[in-house]
């Protein structure tokens, strides 16, 4: 799917380097500069891909993605707003399925910067009853940076929803989660990681409470490290959904869990507080280095 995006058809070349272009019913940003390769979809401003110069993809995306609009996409970085979870209705909130605006764009030779911006209105008082600004930033070089901040009066849960492109599942590690985490996959109970690693034998899906700063997946068979570094986080999601959840879902090939990893910055056992002036955030950075 990632050179496909790259291939669709111009609708609006907004700059040299941005174009607007158009995958199933859903509009998308790109992003083709000499030093990476980006794509971002209107509705939800939802990373779909990320990719340095030089580098493979770095952003899993499922070849079963409907691309309908209002159905959330699987892969990418969803941005799970302002639940994460099923906390309310729709599942990890409403941010990721309705449309945002491309309200400021920037570029030089080494990067492209991008805001998006979703308001309160009618349609989002029917889920949750405050007025709000979000914004959703990205700057993509060597590195990819992105940013939710939040505007109002306010509590949220939220978290970039970062899936990951690996080689093989079975070879992956994810390290620097933390001494202990809420284990979803059993019913909720706390559990201790005593060297704050995970590795993915069967279906995990972890809030770790306690996580260092930055997380590291070292995909073993793809010979490469992501580092997935954490701004303003309270936890570290992780999931994969193990072989059985894979085949059960829609959206998702009954081998796609084989070649993914999720590791999310989030806010989840402890709230995101807007309060007048002062903005809620929550943000992360992904870098990429070969371990040929």
């Amino acid at each position: 799917m990632n050179e496909k995006l790259f291939s669709l058809p111009v609708i609006n070349q907004i700059t040299p380097y941005l174009s607007q272009r158009q995958v199933g019913e859903l509009p998308v940003v790109v992003v083709a500069h000499p030093k990476v390769r980006a794509a971002v979809t209107l509705q939800g401003a939802q990373l779909i891909a990320w990719q340095p110069a030089g580098e493979k993809p770095v952003i899993w995306l499922s070849d079963k993605t409907a691309w309908n609009v209002g159905k959330a996409i699987r892969g990418g970085v969803p941005i799970c707003w302002p639940w994460f979870g099923p906390a309310g209705e729709p599942a990890h909130g409403f941010a990721r399925i309705l449309p945002w605006t491309l309200t400021a764009h920037d570029e030089n030779e080494n990067s492209v910067m991008l805001t998006f911006e979703l308001k309160s209105s009618e349609q989002t008082k029917k889920f949750w009853p405050h007025d709000f600004t979000l914004f959703a930033r990205f700057r993509f070089s060597d590195r990819c940076e992105i940013e939710l901040e939040a505007h109002g009066d306010f509590d949220a849960t939220a978290a970039l929803h970062s899936y990951f492109e690996v080689a093989d599942i079975a070879g992956v590690k994810v390290s620097g989660l933390g001494p202990s985490y809420i284990d979803k996959v059993n019913n909720g109970v706390t559990g201790t990681s005593a060297e704050g690693k995970q590795t993915y034998p069967q279906r995990i899906d972890r809030i770790y409470t306690q996580p260092a700063d930055c997380s590291v997946i070292d995909d073993k068979t793809g010979q490469r490290v992501i580092e997935v570094y954490h701004h303003h986080q309270s936890d570290v999601v992780t999931w994969n959904p193990g072989a059985e959840l894979s085949c059960s879902m829609s959206d998702m090939a009954n081998e796609g869990f084989k070649t993914m990893v999720c590791v999310e910055t989030a806010h989840v056992s402890q709230p995101m507080k807007s309060a007048g002036e002062q903005p809620a955030r929550l943000a992360t950075t992904f870098r990429v280095r070969s371990k040929r």
